[in-house]
């Protein structure tokens, strides 16, 4: 089984994004290819598409790496904020691997995101507390302590004046509301304030497909910590899959 170039998926509330990786690179070997979230997005629709993607990109490998928007403990969904509510207590990793008859091996989207930052991009080397926030239908995070990942944070579902954070201020939010960059950057920087006081970061890293406008909000930021966009851009969760499904076989080869 080649653990250098690995399918890695990302699969969000509004788009299944997948190319194949190169992990001691951190490259894409193929370009990226998108197909929206299908609505329902019931687990048989999404297995669907995800095979759809496999086709399109013509992956013959068996190993695929996933990230999924969730708290996911051994292959299993414990949440389903911006997915079909039916996922909830799915094994991810079972189901895929039945329906396309390859390896999935399943992990948080923003800890897959943040762990592509980590190897590849702005936190390599980065001592302390790093955390990296995605910004898309909802609020992802991804914490790091000396490099090592704290599981499945979720601090986009922290409450935030009354609301859960990632209704206040997403890409979900700003356009429900019709914010302004003004307002969105604004509210965002509260919602950074408010990470700054629990996790004490060192460095906050931005992802998601907002954090491509950070010029239109990011003087609306005024925390202490310093704030930076991820390198890999939109790619980071599928970069973060391919390299968190290839560290796990190893892992079990030891």
């Amino acid at each position: 089984m080649s653990l250098s170039n690995i399918l890695g998926i990302d699969i969000g509330g509004s788009g299944i994004k997948g190319a194949i990786v190169d992990t001691e690179s951190g490259q894409l070997v193929t370009e990226r290819v998108k197909i929206k979230t299908p609505q329902p997005s019931t687990p048989e629709a999404v297995a669907i598409v995800v095979q759809q993607l496999i086709d399109e990109i013509g992956y013959d490998g068996e190993l695929i790496g996933c990230g999924f928007p969730a708290v996911i403990k051994n292959g299993v969904a414990y949440s389903a904020a911006n997915i079909h509510p039916a996922w909830k207590g799915t094994n991810i990793e079972e189901l895929l691997s039945e329906k396309t008859g390859r390896r999935f091996i399943v992990t948080n989207d923003a800890d897959a995101a943040g762990l592509s930052e980590m190897r590849f991009g702005k936190g390599k080397g980065v001592n302390g507390n790093v955390i990296l926030i995605t910004i898309g239908t909802g609020l992802g995070s991804a914490l790091f302590t000396d490099g090592h990942l704290v599981r499945n944070t979720e601090f986009g579902h922290a409450n935030l004046h009354g609301m859960i954070a990632e209704h206040y201020v997403s890409n979900t939010a700003r356009k429900k509301y019709k914010m302004s960059w003004k307002t969105f950057g604004r509210r965002f920087n509260e919602y950074l304030k408010m990470i700054e006081r629990i996790t004490s970061p060192d460095l906050i890293i931005l992802g998601g497909g907002v954090s491509n406008s950070f010029d239109k909000f990011g003087p609306f930021i005024t925390i202490q910590t310093p704030v930076t966009t991820a390198a890999m851009f939109n790619h980071s969760g599928i970069i973060g899959a391919a390299l968190y499904a290839s560290e796990m076989i190893a892992l079990e080869s030891v």
